[in-house]
């Protein structure tokens, strides 16, 4: 890998006497790294069935490293969504954020998906978790991911951060803005980022950066918390944004956070000691790449979120449900709380006090439970994956090889009675199939298989 000129002298200057550490970082293997779903099970069923994995991540919960050629992107645990392949310095920023279930949160930058996922994991399907991406095509990747790791309780939003603003001030409980950078830290990893790397967009990303931070500080209820973190390593884009948001920004300080091995202070620039509270991830220092993080909170005696601006949705009533309900009770077995809505022929069950969406681009309100069709009703793919065995009226294992073939998108022979089934995977569900004949027909959505 070459990489630019400018970058070197700057990571010189900035790394003294780690300079040549900090180079040799980039010869030493990738440590790749995934992070256990809480949704779908716990890490030592995982850790047990797997037999892939190896150390873990310390500053993260369910955080593994894993053997690269297993190449556990390609098994069927990962279309069940039993784990989420990150980085595991990019795992911090969530973990840092200390998601609780119950509690409104937003993802302010989200895709594609995995800070916006083990947020999801930690809420435990409770509470409120928006997840905001600006470019929709990284919003429909971040949505197809709230729905493979089986999220109930994520609305998947495609809007300006100022809008959004607008829409919920003071509203949440928790923010993380994991902030669109110059990607410094990812170099290893993506090689489109040595290649758009410039002074210049630096400077372009820091301004971008102080932009985003302003909308989501007038978001955050009073007594909330707030994460920034980005994955680079220039101080335009890390201290120096957190320095001019905190001049600006009276109401917030930086909070003082337990540092793993190998996390490093931040930089105390232009003389601010302050700063020094802010963490460093540097690829010379720990199995991971490079990242920076900042934990804020908004001071204030009050407690507890407002309302937001434009009301709640109210949701479909019952004689509007029919061919849901029918479907509900005939195949499952666990209650489903929430309201309803309806976009078109699509259901959705959304968490109970959900924001209105007016004026808002939605492309997941909630979870999909299916489609209504002419007098009957079709279940989602996200319902099957939201599902854990057991919470199905049918279903079927099936082995290692036959979740292959699944995958694929084949039929199966099986023996039982007539309708729909989940099939299932050493103890996770993979999806729908449709038994007629002895012949189950294969549900799994044709753009996703293998």
């Amino acid at each position: 890998m070459t990489l630019p000129e400018q970058f070197l002298n700057r990571m010189e200057q900035l790394l003294g006497e780690e300079y040549e550490d900090f180079l040799e970082s980039y010869n030493r293997p990738k440590a790749p790294s995934l992070r256990v779903n809480f949704l779908k099970g716990g890490e030592e069923e995982l850790f047990q069935k797997a037999g892939f994995l190896t150390d873990r991540v310390p500053w993260t919960k369910g955080g593994y490293y894993y053997r690269e050629e297993a190449r556990p992107g390609r098994h069927p645990y990962h279309e069940a969504g039993v784990y989420y392949i990150q980085e595991a310095s990019a795992m911090a920023p969530a973990a840092y954020l200390k998601a609780q279930p119950g509690e409104r949160i937003l993802d302010l930058c989200a895709a594609p998906g995995g800070k916006s996922t083990q947020i999801g994991a930690d809420m435990q399907g409770q509470g409120l978790l928006i997840c905001n991406e600006i470019h929709p095509r990284r919003a429909k990747i971040l949505s197809e991911n709230i729905e493979r790791m089986g999220i109930r309780n994520g609305l998947v939003l495609n809007c300006e951060p100022a809008v959004l603003a607008r829409h919920f001030p003071e509203y949440f409980d928790k923010i993380l803005v994991d902030a669109p950078c110059s990607g410094e830290g990812m170099f290893r990893r993506k090689e489109e980022a040595v290649e758009e790397w410039s002074e210049e967009n630096i400077r372009l990303c820091a301004a971008r950066q102080k932009d985003i931070l302003t909308a989501a500080a007038e978001m955050l209820r009073p007594g909330g918390r707030m994460v920034y973190s980005t994955c680079t390593f220039a101080p335009e884009e890390d201290e120096e944004v957190i320095g001019g948001f905190l001049r600006e920004h009276p109401a917030f300080t930086l909070e003082e956070t337990e540092k793993y091995p190998g996390m490093m202070p931040g930089m105390a620039v232009s003389g601010e000691k302050e700063l020094e509270k802010t963490i460093r991830l540097w690829p010379h220092k720990l199995k991971g790449e490079g990242h920076f993080v900042a934990c804020l909170k908004k001071e204030s005696a009050a407690e507890g979120g407002t309302a937001c601006l434009w009301g709640e949705e109210k949701g479909l009533p019952a004689r509007e449900l029919k061919e849901w309900e029918d479907f509900y009770r005939q195949y499952v077995k666990i209650p489903l709380t929430g309201i309803y809505l309806r976009f078109g022929d699509q259901l959705y069950l959304a968490p109970e006090g959900m924001p209105s969406l007016k004026g808002l681009k939605a492309l997941r309100p909630g979870l999909h439970l299916g489609t209504f069709k002419k007098g009957r009703f079709e279940p989602s793919h996200a319902l099957a994956l939201f599902l854990r065995p057991g919470e199905a009226l049918y279903e079927l294992p099936l082995s290692l090889e036959e979740a292959y073939a699944f995958l694929a998108g084949r039929t199966l022979p099986a023996k039982g009675e007539k309708g729909w089934y989940l099939l299932t995977v050493d103890g996770y569900s993979l999806g729908w199939g449709k038994l007629s004949g002895g012949i189950m027909k294969n549900h799994y959505p044709r753009g996703l298989r293998k």
